[in-house]
Formats: structure tokens, C-alpha cells, sequence
């Protein structure tokens, strides 16, 4: 009887969709990466579904919305009732997940997931949920205690740790994209070919502090930008994008000013120096897959939870609607459906993701999952032509100072941006409306003719008819998902 089909999994955290080559960027250095494109069908406009990091991860796990998984804000556990990818496959896989899982008790396998290796440990200690894992370690941890490191830092409790920025100083090596490289390779090596696998390995980068081994790999003078590169949002735009732009040309990040465009390219340069470093663990994974002869038998996806605005807008990090923090990446190499490359045109939702695998390796149709398979489109029944897409904000996040200036903003204004709910609706037509009843400026692009959002239509007397229409459909999503963020 022929073995299941098996999964690798493979995505990083804050990563654009912009720096592969697949999507228009060829000055990014990602051979291995560039080298899956070329043999996968290429999602060329891929949503997340909330641009921060716990609930993204928590919709692409378990195929459910936010306010459906209970993880709407960062550091939020996911709930025992959303079932993730491992839960719903079939036990005789074999089901190991490797990385950030920032979905609660980081170091603890759960969820389904039989082998469990950890990244990260210091930042996350305070959402532990008993008291006996706050003598654990991550496997990272002990990795580093192994060949030599000493911790340099200490958790809120007082237990000794790395720092992420120590860890991002290392050599390659000793990174935990390295790390994460080495271990997934030999998950590969030594897996029993009569037994299918699910390997899902989430790397931290190219998520911050920014910096890394490869920081010089890059002229910061010769990045190409665009026009809204270190241009801060018009009056026009919603408040949160302008007093969070305030908020980082003023204060800068990690000790890296952010006041002119030569200081936004300096982090950009670093930035794409994790990217390519991400790249060389990819490398290393797909190569040992390769040698392992079960290459021809495995669903590898390569994808992010969200984008990253990395000076676009005079923006850093997520948390906005701007398409550089909810554009991903989306590759899926299906061996068996597909040797080259496919491109697939439309817009599409990570909330697909879930039943689209599921699908694809063959597996029971999931019941109560927010998203559909797409397994036609991929195998070329149906398109993406005609799908809409939501992305969502939950507030609680990225808190503005109140004391920042923003021109036409009271301090009661401010105050209230860090708790503001987000509607967003791109449109298969390529319009996109941003709704929030708490902001006084509501926003609508037209992508088609500014798809770097630097026009906004929203107050224009001649899109109001466009305006309901898109309302409308945010609605009707609203009551499909049973959403009841308030819409003005």
C-alpha cells in the first residue's frame, strides 16, 4: 500500500512577499528559495489574515478566524477547541513541529504535534501556564549551553537566558536559523520512509531586532524602493498609520535612527540579510530532503505570517493595512500535480490554507473550518479571478504614545488608536477599503492605479456607490464568521 503523502512546512515570521524573486525583487540573494518557485504554483497575491504574529499563526494552524481560534492579540493562547493541522491528520503520521510557535507555552508539545523542537524560551516565560515549565529550557537554549555559550541575559522571573540579540550576533552556525536548519535536516535523514511525516518548521526571521550575520551582504545606497519608501502617510490616511510613523521617525528602533531615507536603507539592508540567511537553512532542508528520496512524495509550502513594512510609509514592523504588512509569500510545490512553475492569478486568503492541505494529502474534509481547498484552482478547474479577501485587525497592539504630535489629533484620539478594530476588504476588482468606527479617517485605494496606497479615496463624493458596495460584503462576511466589530 503506497505511503500518505507527506508535508513540510516551512515559514518564517514578518516576512514581505516582495523579497523573493517570484515577485518582482531580484536583488534579494535566495537561490534555494528562488529554486522552489521555479518547481511550485506562486500564490502572486497571498493575504494573511491579521498582520501581528500570534493570531495569524493561530488562523493558518487551525483554518479558523481569529475571533473563532480566541488568540485575537499577541501572546494570547491558542484554545483547546481550534484544532491545528496536526490534530486532523490522519495518527499514522508522524507529526513534528520545529520553531516559534507564540501560541502559548512555547517549550510544551501540544496541539497534536508528537516531537517538538523549541526556539524560543525568554520572551515568552510569562505566559507560561504552570509553574513546573518555568524550570525548562528551550532546545535552542541548551544547544547554545552545549557548545560553550553562556546566557546573557534574565527573563522577568529571573532565570537566565539569551537575548535575541545575542543570539542574532552569532555566526550562522549558532543562529536559530541555523539551528532550525540543522535539526529539520536531520528530522529528514533519519525519518522512516514507511511512515508519512508533517513537518512544520516556523523560523523567527527575518522578524526583529533587524540584524544578523549577514548585515553587510547588502549596499544599503543600491536597495531599489519605491515612491512611498521613508514617505510618512498623508493627512489623508488613518490616524494609526501616521501616529505610528510619528512614533519611529522620533524614537528610531534599537538604538538605529529612522529619521532619513539613508537610515531606513540601513535596516532594509539588514533585513534582507535575514531573508537570505533564512534562505541558506531552506537550503539545507530541501537539500537533505532531496538525498532522502522522498522528495516526489512531499507537499512543501513556503510561506510567512504576515509582511513587514520595513520603511514603506515610514512604517517599521506590521500592524497596519498597508499591502507590505499583509502581502506573504505563498509558494506550494505539489509533485505531483505540477514539476515547473505555475503562477496562480487573483487574490487568496491564508484562511484557505488549512483545507487546502488537508485536501492535497488526502485527507477527511475538515467540518467548521472558516476557509475552503483550493485544490481546484491549483489543479486548474477553477480561478481566483472572482475571491475577495478579508484581513483583520484586533486592536490591543502597538500602542501610540499619547504625548506624539499628530496634526488634527486630540490626545483622546490617540489614546484610543492602540485599541482600534480594523475591517479590511480587498476586492477582485483591486479595491481595497479599510474600515474602523474609532478612526476618523476610514480609507479606500484603488491598488489598480496606486497600489503603494498613497491616494486616498475614501472622502471622494464620486466612490461613495463603491464604498457601500464593499461595506456590504464586509457584512456579509461579518455574518458567514460571526464577526461583531462595529463598522461606521
Amino acid at each position: 500500500m503506497p505511503v500518505a503523502p507527506n508535508l513540510l512546512f516551512l515559514w518564517t515570521d514578518e516576512q514581505r512577499a516582495d523579497t523573493l524573486a517570484c515577485y518582482g525583487n531580484t536583488t534579494v540573494d535566495t537561490p534555494n528559495l528562488n529554486r522552489l518557485a521555479a518547481e511550485s504554483f506562486v500564490c502572486e497575491q497571498a493575504y494573511c489574515v491579521q498582520p501581528v504574529c500570534t493570531p495569524s499563526r493561530g488562523s493558518i494552524l487551525s483554518g479558523l478566524w481569529p475571533h473563532q481560534h480566541g488568540a485575537t492579540t499577541n501572546n494570547e493562547p491558542l484554545h483547546a477547541h481550534a484544532q491545528t493541522l496536526a490534530e486532523r491528520l490522519d495518527p499514522a503520521y508522524r507529526r513534528a513541529y520545529y520553531g516559534k510557535w507564540h501560541l502559548g507555552d512555547e517549550i510544551v508539545a501540544q496541539h497534536g504535534w508528537d516531537e517538538w523542537v523549541s526556539i524560543e524560551d525568554g520572551m515568552y516565560r510569562p505566559y507560561y501556564s504552570r509553574p513546573e515549565y518555568f524550570a525548562r529550557r528551550s532546545d535552542y537554549h541548551h544547544f547554545l549551553v552545549r557548545h560553550g555559550f553562556p546566557p546573557d541575559s534574565r527573563a522577568p522571573d529571573g532565570a537566565h537566558v539569551f537575548s535575541r540579540g545575542l543570539s542574532c550576533a552569532m555566526p550562522y552556525r549558532f543562529t536559530k536559523a541555523g539551528f532550525l536548519g540543522s535539526q529539520a535536516a536531520d528530522f529528514l535523514r533519519r525519518h522512516d520512509p514507511a511512515r508519512p511525516f508533517a513537518l512544520s518548521v516556523n523560523f523567527l526571521e527575518p522578524h526583529m531586532p533587524f540584524f544578523g550575520p549577514y548585515n553587510d551582504h547588502y549596499d544599503p545606497a543600491e536597495l531599489p524602493v519605491g515612491p512611498a519608501f521613508a514617505q510618512p502617510p498623508p493627512a489623508t490616511a488613518a490616524l494609526r498609520s501616521r501616529a505610528l510613523s510619528t512614533q519611529y521617525v522620533k524614537n528610531g528602533f534599537g538604538g538605529m535612527p529612522l529619521q532619513t531615507a539613508t537610515d531606513w536603507r540601513r535596516l532594509r539592508a539588514n533585513y534582507y540579510g535575514l531573508v537570505t540567511m533564512v534562505d541558506r537553512a531552506v537550503g539545507e532542508i530541501l537539500n537533505a530532503l532531496h538525498a532522502s528520496g522522498l522528495a516526489d512524495n512531499t507537499l512543501i509550502v513556503f510561506t510567512s505570517d504576515h509582511g513587514e513594512l520595513m520603511g514603506d510609509h515610514a512604517l517599521l514592523a506590521k500592524g497596519v493595512m498597508y499591502e507590505e504588512a499583509v502581502r506573504v509569500p505563498l509558494l506550494l510545490h505539489v509533485p505531483w500535480l505540477s514539476r515547473g512553475q505555475t503562477r496562480l492569478p487573483g487574490r487568496i486568503s491564508q484562511i484557505d490554507l488549512l483545507p487546502t492541505l488537508l485536501d492535497l494529502l488526502g485527507q477527511p474534509r475538515a467540518d467548521g473550518l472558516a476557509g475552503r481547498s483550493r485544490r481546484a484552482v491549483l489543479e486548474g478547474r477553477e480561478t481566483l479571478a472572482t475571491n475577495d479577501v478579508v484581513t483583520i485587525w484586533h486592536g490591543d497592539e502597538y500602542c501610540i504614545a499619547p504625548e506624539l504630535a499628530v496634526s488634527g489629533a486630540s490626545r483622546a484620539e490617540l489614546d484610543a488608536v492602540a485599541n482600534q478594530e480594523w475591517r479590511t476588504l480587498v476586492s477582485h476588482e483591486g479595491w481595497k477599503l479599510n474600515l474602523c468606527a474609532t478612526d476618523p479617517q476610514c480609507e479606500l485605494y484603488d491598488l489598480n492605479t496606486d497600489p503603494y496606497e498613497q491616494h486616498n479615496l475614501y472622502a471622494d463624493p464620486a466612490q461613495r456607490g463603491r464604498v457601500a458596495d464593499l461595506r456590504a460584503r464586509l457584512l456579509a462576511w461579518q455574518q458567514q464568521s460571526g464577526d461583531n466589530a462595529p463598522l461606521p
